[in-house]
């Protein structure tokens, strides 16, 4: 399964490489050592775990994004040799931003700043056609933010397991989609064998 990674510089064999890691992390005996991030600072792994369960706390579906080790998979993806210079400074940049501004606002770093001052960050960034054009750069920041940490999370089994993805699996039960979504896109099953039978009939000629 692929994740949403379309705005970042991520590939499929390098995705796979990361999930087999982090999958071997979530393997390892609950007395293991914790995990020492290899390519982000003390502060920056800090300030990355935070951030990761803002965007995607636990809930009564699925743990939360440091959960599913989503801040070890991102880890991993900045040491992988396809990802560029570009995207590994650009993401620690992220990370500065953030606490550049909780120290702007609130006079201490993210990590340091409370739950209702982190929101308040989000608020002003999270929402691209909400934002104020100052903010411009914040809504960046958060884009790739929620973007690398989305696509740890769906990258893990407790990404999948909380879309409910099953795979090619057959469903003997499929009875088509339900009246109120094809009222709602102005279609029917009546319009479309029609038009099936009318296409036959043409190769039939």
């Amino acid at each position: 399964m692929l994740p949403v990674v379309a705005s970042i510089d991520w590939t499929k064999p390098a995705l796979d490489r990361a999930s087999g890691f982090v999958n071997e992390l979530a393997a390892l005996d609950a007395t293991a050592p914790a995990y020492a991030p290899k390519f982000f600072s003390a502060h920056e792994w800090k300030t990355l775990r935070v951030i990761a369960d803002v965007i995607i706390p636990k809930d009564e579906h699925s743990g939360s994004a440091t959960d599913a080790k989503a801040p070890e998979f991102i880890d991993f993806m900045m040491m992988d040799k396809e990802t560029s210079e570009a995207t590994k400074t650009f993401l620690r940049g992220c990370l500065a931003w953030m606490d550049n501004e909780s120290r702007r606002r609130f006079g201490v770093d993210f990590i340091t700043a409370t739950g209702a001052q982190h929101r308040e960050i989000f608020d002003d960034i999270a929402f691209p056609k909400k934002a104020k054009p100052e903010m411009a750069r914040g809504v960046a920041v958060f884009n790739r933010l929620r973007d690398s940490i989305a696509s740890a999370f769906y990258s893990s089994a407790m990404g999948w397991q909380d879309l409910r993805y099953i795979g090619n699996v057959f469903n003997p039960n499929w009875n088509g989609c339900p009246p109120a979504a094809t009222q709602k896109l102005g279609v029917s099953y009546d319009e479309y064998d029609a038009s099936l039978k009318s296409q036959r009939a043409k190769r039939g000629a």
